[in-house]
């Protein structure tokens, strides 16, 4: 009787396990792949959207004797739902409490009104209802994925402004003239993502972290129009108002992810 070969006798249970295993390690391996591939894709919608903000900012300019959309003057009062304590105070708000627009909000009724769910990015890390936030502007509060900075405020009321600043003036930011920022540097960067960490307490009052690209990466405009992305690994770029001294400074702590964004320029 002839002996029993190798391709007789089928894969032994320990083969079968092996290919189980190869084929699980090569599954994980192209779902990774995909994923990155999607994330890449959603970072890259990212940059889209700051190109198309950048070229309504230059055409709102362009009818404003240079000019970019700024103000308007924060309220009197600041309360923990304002969240705008300062006029010219870097913001993702798109309108105020009392529905007044705000920032890039400013854009919404001319240059962003056909295109605008531009002011919210795709790769969002917490759920957003982009509707229901361009449903308040004109109503209440609201707000955009990116920090605009609309002039380089860093106080926390308009009372506190250095000497010699015009804060009611609404058209003193010229795009081709911004300035200099806090450490001596050309101001350069105008939106950018934001990485915005708070304690959980804050939910009560609206306030809650938003947060992009896994944290890992941030998308910026600068004045000149271009876009680029920037690595995050470090944290710099991120707002993390998790302690109180930081608190107490929130709107410094933002100006300053942008000031870090004016050394980071291509």
């Amino acid at each position: 009787m002839p002996g029993i070969t190798r391709s007789d006798r089928g894969f032994t249970l320990v083969e079968l396990l092996v290919v189980i295993v190869i084929l699980a390690i090569l599954m994980a391996l192209l779902v990774a792949g995909i994923g990155s591939a999607r994330s890449s894709a959603r970072r890259m919608a990212c940059v889209n959207n700051l190109h198309e903000i950048g070229i309504a900012i230059r055409t709102y300019a362009t009818g404003r004797n240079g000019c970019i959309p700024f103000g308007p003057k924060a309220p009197p009062m600041m309360t923990a739902l304002d969240f705008y304590p300062s006029t010219g105070a870097p913001t993702s708000l798109i309108s105020l409490s009392n529905g007044q627009p705000v920032g890039l909000g400013l854009l919404l009724k001319e240059e962003l009104a056909q295109q605008p769910r531009v002011l919210f990015c795709p790769d969002s890390d917490q759920p957003m209802d982009e509707d229901a936030e361009l449903a308040n502007v004109g109503k209440q509060q609201a707000q955009c994925s990116y920090y605009y900075r609309h002039a380089s405020a860093w106080w926390q009321y308009d009372a506190a402004a250095p000497p010699g600043v015009n804060v009611m003036s609404p058209d003193h930011v010229l795009l081709d003239d911004l300035g200099f920022n806090r450490n001596g540097q050309a101001i350069c960067a105008l939106v950018m993502d934001t990485q915005f960490l708070v304690p959980d307490g804050f939910a009560e009052f609206g306030i809650t972290p938003r947060t992009h690209h896994g944290q890992d990466w941030v998308n910026v405009l600068y004045a000149d129009g271009h876009a680029a992305t920037l690595s995050n690994a470090d944290g710099q770029f991120t707002v993390n108002l998790n302690d109180y001294q930081s608190m107490t400074n929130a709107f410094s702590v933002i100006l300053g992810v942008l000031e870090q964004a004016d050394v980071a320029a291509p």
